[in-house]
């Protein structure tokens, strides 16, 4: 009697029965089925039919297998995806917490630059009523300082005009004889002479 190995290669050449289906019967079930597969056509006909049923499923089997590792590998990319987006998303968040706070004390530094930009334009106004005014005191100023260098060349004319007149009338009075009179007529015109 042959091996149960003989009678499954057998079986497996030829009548295309796989080794695993056959893996659970005896030597003595091998060829048994041998036997009937090569006495009964229409048994040969349902192994053909249950081959080509193993293979289809075989091949889905294969299909969905792919199909499957295909899956698990993508679940896995999703999963070192979403992992890294949950920390980009925790990140964010705290960026954005800061810059919340950061937004919180610009708008703070805003308003006081705000409050300093309208006190400083109240103190332009003030200053520019001071410069207005200081403007038209300093243009009052010049007037009355030309007038006064006018007025002050008119007295140095009339001084100058009294010291001429003076000196000529004391030279005429230099003239006269008496001592005395001279002698006070030298001291006033030292005197207005400066």
């Amino acid at each position: 009697m042959p091996t149960k190995s003989t009678l499954q290669d057998t079986l497996k050449a030829k009548y295309g029965i796989n080794k695993n289906i056959t893996q659970s019967l005896s030597a003595v079930e091998c060829e048994e089925l041998l036997t009937l597969l090569q006495g009964q056509p229409s048994a040969m006909k349902l192994v053909e039919s249950f081959i080509a049923k193993n293979e289809e499923l075989s091949q889905n089997n294969r299909n969905f297998g792919q199909q499957r590792s295909q899956a698990q590998k993508k679940l896995k990319s999703l999963q070192v995806e979403h992992e890294k987006l949950e920390k980009d998303i925790a990140t964010l968040e705290k960026s954005n917490t800061s810059l919340v706070t950061h937004r919180d004390q610009l708008s703070q530094e805003q308003e006081k630059l705000e409050a300093q930009i309208k006190q400083l334009s109240d103190q332009k106004k003030i200053l520019s009523g001071k410069v207005q005014s200081l403007t038209t005191h300093n243009d009052e100023l010049v007037d009355a300082n030309e007038k006064l260098k006018k007025d002050n060349r008119d007295l140095t004319n009339i001084v100058d005009q009294i010291r001429l007149r003076l000196a000529r009338d004391t030279k005429m009075l230099l003239e006269y004889e008496d001592s005395e009179i001279r002698k006070a007529l030298i001291r006033l015109f030292r005197w207005t002479l400066g």
